[in-house]
């Protein structure tokens, strides 16, 4: 949970790696959903804005995670005012 975007990413990049290694591999798409699923509770209205304003098959990783580290600063913002 306290782990932010970039770690995550980063993790979840050299999972999917070693996937590929043994020959698994998934379509964008389900890299997204994955990702979406993965997010802590304090996410989950971003997720679901996300999941119903954007097309998730066409959505791009880079598109997710920039979206997301945007909102990880307005998340980390509010609770920095809260202090």
């Amino acid at each position: 949970e306290d782990e932010d975007i970039e770690t995550m990413f980063t993790r979840f990049q050299t999972l999917v790696s070693g996937l590929k290694d043994l020959k698994k591999s998934y379509t964008t798409h389900d890299h997204v959903k994955k990702i979406l699923r993965c997010l802590p509770e304090q996410w989950r209205p971003k997720v679901t804005a996300i999941e119903e304003a954007k097309d998730l098959k066409k959505m791009g990783l880079e598109t997710l995670i920039s979206n997301l580290r945007s909102h990880e600063m307005v998340l980390n913002a509010d609770a920095a005012q809260k202090k």
